[in-house]
């Protein structure tokens, strides 16, 4: 598929009845994992990305080291890729034009874009998002692709000046209903758990919402009863691997788990397989 193509699939997985569940990924190897396990599309996380380069998340990874990792995972596998870029790495409209270019030059066909000021620890305008979403939209026009934009807001983990639940509630889904309008696909209002928020933004709101998959969520099956239509994991697919990795490594250290690492069917062979296909096909 083209890249277009990919753009296009990856929005008709949003519109086809059917929940998108993502289990955000990080590098070429757990991307091809997902695509040979028959996953529709990739989502990156950003700490995920910037854990596993050694940086703290929240645009410490050098941009330019975060592009050639999207290339390595876009290359990497024949089905859609979405990426988390935080912020935008930007500080104004110019630069965050001209990031919207490169990183739509490294393959990818969707972003996550937040709505907090990384600075001011605050969230931005919602004005000022929307001129954001209006220009990402406009630059990936002008470059000949669809480029999906799922717009986050950080209202509960941001939004110190509303003071209750209620308040934040209805402050999200202003933001919700303007990111729509302004051209936003899907509105990702993150840490959002309550069964009855979910389901009144939800038939709130005229485009697709997405879920953060965290403890006191509703199960995948409730989730999508209600109108979930994509959820992700964030960086929890990383904290699995490294748990796993942890644990055996205590064990290793106190001499055992050797009969694990000869168990183990996730065996060389298989990691060859992941890495090989696409160049095979």
């Amino acid at each position: 598929m083209t890249q277009q193509n990919k753009a296009e699939l990856f929005n008709q997985l949003h519109r086809n009845g059917k929940m998108l569940i993502l289990p955000n990924i990080w590098d070429p190897l757990t991307a091809a994992l997902l695509e040979n396990l028959e996953y529709s599309a990739i989502a990156t996380a950003s700490a995920s990305i910037a854990f596993t380069n050694g940086y703290d998340d929240g645009e410490n990874i050098p941009f330019k080291e975060l592009l050639d990792q999207l290339k390595k995972i876009t290359d990497s596998v024949n089905i859609p890729v979405t990426a988390d870029i935080e912020m935008g790495y930007s500080n104004s409209s110019a630069e965050l034009q001209e990031n919207i270019k490169l990183l739509i030059n490294t393959g990818i066909i969707g972003i996550n874009i937040e709505d907090s000021d990384k600075k001011s620890d605050s969230l931005l305008p919602i004005e000022t998002q929307c001129e954001r979403i209006k220009l990402i939209k406009d630059v990936s026009s002008k470059m000949g692709i669809r480029l999906f934009i799922n717009a986050r807001t950080d209202v509960y983990i941001k939004g110190k000046e509303f003071a209750t639940d209620k308040d934040k509630f209805e402050e999200i889904l202003r933001r919700g209903k303007a990111y729509s309008e302004a051209g936003a696909d899907c509105f990702f209002p993150i840490v959002m758990k309550q069964k009855q928020d979910i389901q009144k933004l939800i038939s709130s709101l005229s485009c697709p919402v997405n879920i953060l998959a965290l403890q006191g969520v509703p199960d995948l099956k409730e989730l999508e009863e209600i109108g979930v239509v994509r959820v992700s994991l964030g960086p929890g697919f990383l904290k699995i691997a490294i748990r796993a990795l942890k644990e055996i490594a205590i064990k290793l250290k106190n001499k055992n788990g050797i009969d694990e690492i000869f168990g183990n069917d996730i065996n060389t062979d298989y990691l060859k397989e992941l890495i090989n296909k696409k160049t095979k096909q």
